[in-house]
C-alpha cells in the first residue's frame, strides 16, 4: 500500500518528483488499549461511517503515524532515533508507549514550548504590534502552564480573573493578564467577544449594535456578558519615561453609567436609538449581584459587592460549553476539522457533524478533572487518527475542504502550521541541539514568523498569515536564511557531518529523507539521486546539498498526512 503526495510545481528536478511511502500495516488502529473513552470515541465515528455508508481508508504506516504524532503533540518531526526506535519496537502497545513518552517528563519542555505557540496564537495572536502586551509575560505564564498540565478549568479562571503586571521582571507579574490586558478599551469589546469566542465556543461580536440575523444571539446578550468586565482597568506603567513599560490589570470599584455602585448598570443603543439597560447575566441566563463594589464588609461585619470577573469565571466552569468548546478545539487541532465550523462556533444555527461524540467527550474531559494531556491521549490512540491520508473509493465523498462535514474516514491532508516547520526544519538539519532555549529560542522564532503576518485592524483584533503557499513563503522555502542554514555545507554542520561520516552513499540518501520525510527514499528517487551524485563528479557534499533542499522543499515536508 502506498501513499502518494504530490510536490509542489516548483522548478527543480526533484520538486517534480512523487513522492511515495511504502510500509506495512497493523492491527493497531482496532485496539483501544483498554481506554474506554479511546473506545467510545473508535465505536461513535465507525457509527458516523455506517450511517453515512462510507469506509475508512487503511491504517497508517508506522512512519506515518510517528511522523503525525510528534508534530500535534510537541510539534516538530522525529529525530532519525527517534523514529528508528519507534519503528524496530515491535510491542503491541509501542503507539501507546510512545504517546505516553511524549506526554511525559522527557518531553515536557518540547510539550509545554508547542502548547505554547499553539494558545499564545488563540490568545493573543501572532503579531507584535499591540503595545498593551506583553508577548513575552504571556508565554512565560502559558510555558509554565503547560508544564504542570494545568487542568483547564484552573486555566480558564486563571486567564479570565487574571490580575497584576503584564510584564516579566515587574513587580506584581502575572503572565496571564496578558489575555485581557489588549482587550479592555472600548469598554472591554474585545474582551467580551474573543472570552465567549475562545472559551465557550460563542460568536458574540456581530451581536454588539444589533440581534443576529441568523442565530438566536441577541444584542441584550453581548452587552450583559459585557457587564462582567466593567469593573476591570489596564493601567499604563510609565515609570518615569514617555514609553510604556507594562501594563497592571486591575479591578476597581465601578459606578455603573448611571452613578449608582449598588446597581451599577451600563446602557446600550437598539438600531432604533432606544436606550437599553444591562447587568451582569450568563450567557443561560444566570445573574449576579449587579452591584459595582468589588467584595468589602461594612463596619458591622456584613459583606457586601462582587468581583465579577471571578463570578464569570465560576459560571464558565460550570457551564457544559467550556468543556465542549475546549473538545471541538483540540480535536480541530489533531484532525484538522473539529466537529463544527468555525472551530469556535457552538451555536444552534451550527450543529456538530458528531453531536453524541462531542457531548461524550466533553463530559469525559470533565469527569477526568480538565486533564489536557489525558483528552489529547484519548484522541491520539484513536482508530481515526491512525488512518492513512489516501482517499479510497469508499470514502471520495469525505471532503470537508468542499464543506461537507468531516466523517474522518481518513486523515486529513493540511499544512504545518509555521511554528512547526520552524521547529521541523531545526530538528531536521539536527540544529536545535545548538539553539537557544525558552524565550531565547520564542523571540527568534518570532522574527522569522513576523514576514508572513498580517494584521487587519478590525475590533476583534483580527490577522491572518501569507503562510499558505503564497510567495513569500515559497521564496522563504527557497533562499530564506533559515532554509540556507539548514543546506549549508559548512565544516561540522549537519551536511557535512552526514557526507564524512563512514556509510554508503546509498545510507547518506536514506539519512536526509528519513531526517526530514520519516521514511526512505523511493526507488525512484534514488534512482534519480544517484543520477545526481554521478553528474557532481565526486562532489558528495555538494550531490547531497541539492538532494536536501529539494526534500525540504517538497510538498510532503511541510504537509502533516
Amino acid at each position: 500500500m502506498s501513499t502518494r503526495l504530490p510536490c509542489l510545481r516548483w522548478p527543480s528536478l526533484f520538486l517534480a518528483m512523487w513522492c511515495v511511502v511504502d510500509g506495512t500495516l497493523s492491527s493497531a488502529a482496532d485496539e483501544h488499549f483498554g481506554i474506554p473513552q479511546v473506545k467510545f470515541i473508535n465505536e461513535s465515528v465507525a457509527a458516523g461511517w455506517s450511517d453515512a455508508r462510507i469506509k475508512p481508508s487503511d491504517e497508517a504506516t508506522d512512519q506515518e503515524w510517528c511522523r503525525r504524532v510528534h508534530l500535534d503533540i510537541i510539534g516538530r518531526v522525529p529525530t532519525v532515533a527517534e523514529l528508528g526506535v519507534f519503528v524496530a519496537d515491535t510491542a503491541p502497545d509501542k503507539r501507546a508507549a510512545l504517546v505516553a513518552r511524549l506526554l511525559g517528563d522527557d518531553y515536557v519542555d518540547e510539550y509545554a514550548r508547542n502548547w505554547t505557540d499553539v494558545w499564545t496564537t488563540v490568545l493573543i495572536g501572532r503579531s507584535t504590534e499591540n503595545d498593551n502586551i506583553n508577548r513575552s509575560g504571556m508565554r512565560q505564564w502559558l510555558r509554565r502552564a503547560f508544564a504542570k498540565n494545568l487542568p483547564y478549568d484552573q486555566f480558564v479562571t486563571d486567564l479570565v480573573t487574571a490580575t497584576g503586571v503584564n510584564k516579566a521582571g515587574e513587580k506584581g507579574f502575572n503572565g496571564a493578564t496578558n489575555f485581557l490586558t489588549g482587550k479592555l478599551e472600548e469598554n472591554g469589546i474585545q474582551a467580551t467577544a474573543k472570552t465567549a469566542q475562545v472559551f465557550l465556543g460563542l460568536q458574540v461580536q456581530c451581536t454588539q449594535c444589533h440581534n443576529h440575523p441568523f442565530n438566536k444571539g441577541k444584542q441584550n446578550q453581548f452587552w450583559e456578558f459585557n457587564a462582567f468586565f466593567r469593573q476591570s482597568r489596564a493601567l499604563r506603567k510609565f515609570e518615569g519615561t514617555r514609553e510604556v513599560q507594562a501594563i497592571e490589570l486591575v479591578d476597581e470599584d465601578w459606578a455603573g453609567e448611571g452613578g449608582n455602585a449598588s446597581q451599577a448598570e451600563l446602557y446600550y443603543e437598539l438600531r432604533n436609538g432606544q436606550m437599553k439597560v444591562a447587568y451582569p447575566v450568563f450567557v443561560d441566563g444566570a445573574s449576579v449581584d449587579p452591584s459595582g463594589y468589588l467584595p468589602a464588609k461594612m463596619d458591622d461585619g456584613t459583606a457586601f459587592g462582587v468581583n465579577r470577573r471571578r463570578e464569570l469565571a465560576q459560571l464558565m466552569v460550570a457551564s457544559p460549553l467550556l468543556p465542549k468548546a475546549a473538545v471541538n478545539r483540540i480535536w480541530g487541532h489533531f484532525f484538522g476539522y473539529g466537529f463544527t465550523r468555525p472551530i469556535d462556533d457552538l451555536g444552534e444555527h451550527n450543529p456538530p457533524s458528531h453531536p453524541e461524540l462531542l457531548d461524550g467527550l466533553a463530559d469525559q474531559f470533565r469527569q477526568q478533572s480538565f486533564n489536557v494531556k489525558e483528552l489529547i491521549r484519548w484522541i491520539t490512540l484513536s482508530r481515526a487518527y491512525a488512518l492513512s491520508s489516501k482517499v479510497t473509493k469508499g470514502n471520495t465523498s469525505d471532503d470537508p475542504a468542499v464543506g461537507e462535514k468531516p466523517k474522518f474516514t481518513h486523515f486529513y491532508l493540511r499544512q504545518m502550521r509555521p511554528e512547526e516547520l520552524y521547529q521541523s526544519l531545526l530538528t531536521a538539519t539536527e540544529a536545535d541541539q545548538a539553539d537557544e532555549k525558552g524565550e531565547k529560542a520564542s523571540r527568534k522564532k518570532d522574527e522569522w514568523l513576523s514576514q508572513f503576518i498580517i494584521a487587519f485592524g478590525t475590533d476583534e483584533g483580527d490577522e491572518a498569515t501569507t503562510f499558505n503557499g503564497s510567495i513569500p513563503q515559497v521564496l522563504m522555502m527557497f533562499n530564506g536564511d533559515l532554509v540556507k542554514t539548514a543546506t549549508g555545507t559548512g565544516k561540522g554542520g549537519f551536511l557535512d557531518r552526514v557526507a564524512s561520516a563512514d556509510m554508503s552513499n546509498a545510507a547518506r540518501i536514506d539519512t536526509l529523507y528519513t531526517a526530514a520525510l520519516a521514511r526512505k527514499p523511493s526507488r525512484k528517487e534514488i534512482s534519480m539521486a544517484n543520477q545526481l551524485m554521478a553528474a557532481r563528479k565526486g562532489d558528495a557534499i555538494g550531490a547531497l546539498q541539492d538532494i536536501w533542499w529539494a526534500v525540504l522543499n517538497s510538498n510532503e515536508f511541510i504537509i502533516n498526512h
